[in-house]
């Protein structure tokens, strides 16, 4: 039993770092948080805020630079949620925090016809009064938890049913250009996100509260990228990184590249060759 106890921590142990090491390395390569920092953590109760936010604390112990945290839950009024789960939860942490009360389960049921998913409309809502309540407390980023499967599904969604080559960028500026918004768990799989969050034991909340129907779409295509990683694994990591290293001159988009112009800069190639020859013989 001592030896499954020590074999168990040791995993845990690995799980833990590989989060930690990919969340550092997403916070450097897209320069997610600098000295001065204040991070408005988006805590909803599920597995991928808990694990966001539980690395960040992690992770400000040892950085080279100054940021301050705070946790902030939307509480949308949705029947039978929990109020006293987060703050008891983020009182025994000690973390800072904000519970931000918004009735937008009622504008939701209220425009949203019967049958239809309200997953589109609530997030926009909560999107909005989350973003808001970032410029009154001051807040320079707000960090949301998606994660590398969340980035991949929407990547396809938008592929399949948008018409669009777009996805869920590791940092974006909102259309407004009032917020930065952050994603440190973009390298990080939801696999290990639920391990992790299994371990911890984290007081995790139901997104099914509200009753509506699941987004039926985005669960079509996170089955079928389970099916693909199971039938090849590494799949998902191989698409991951094509998400990172993108070629305009190999797509279609006229805003993105020119193609237009390409004979000119044909021309201008071929002037410089022959320019470049000259001087050669020359020096010859």
């Amino acid at each position: 039993m001592q030896a499954s106890t020590g074999t168990q921590k040791y995993e845990f142990n690995k799980l833990q770092k590989r989060l930690r090491r990919q969340v550092g390395n997403a916070i450097i390569d897209y320069g997610m948080i600098h000295d001065g920092d204040k991070v408005m953590v988006c805590l909803s109760g599920g597995k991928d805020s808990y694990t966001m936010l539980e690395i960040l604390m992690n992770l400000q112990r040892n950085a080279p630079v100054d940021f301050e945290l705070v946790a902030v839950n939307l509480d949308q009024k949705q029947p039978g949620f929990p109020e006293h789960v987060l703050p008891e939860y983020l009182d025994a942490k000690g973390v800072g925090y904000h519970i931000l009360e918004r009735d937008t389960y009622s504008v939701v049921k209220e425009k949203t016809p019967e049958g239809k998913t309200t997953c589109a409309l609530c997030s926009r809502l909560r999107r909005g009064s989350l973003y808001g309540f970032a410029e009154e407390i001051g807040a320079t980023k707000v960090a949301l938890g998606h994660h590398r499967e969340d980035i991949l599904e929407t990547l396809f969604l938008n592929m399949f049913f948008g018409g669009s080559l777009k996805s869920m960028p590791p940092k974006l500026l909102s259309d407004d250009g009032k917020n930065i918004v952050i994603r440190p768990l973009a390298y990080c799989r939801e696999a290990d996100i639920a391990e992790f969050s299994r371990q911890m034991a984290f007081p995790i909340i139901p997104c099914n509260l509200c009753g509506s129907q699941p987004n039926l779409q985005r669960q079509v295509v996170k089955e079928m990228l389970a099916e693909w990683e199971a039938k090849h694994p590494g799949r998902l990591e191989t698409m991951f990184k094509a998400v990172t290293n993108v070629a305009p001159s190999q797509l279609a988009d006229r805003n993105l590249f020119d193609f237009e112009g390409l004979e000119a800069k044909q021309r201008q190639m071929q002037e410089t060759r022959i320019d470049t020859f000259d001087l050669l013989a020359r020096e010859a």
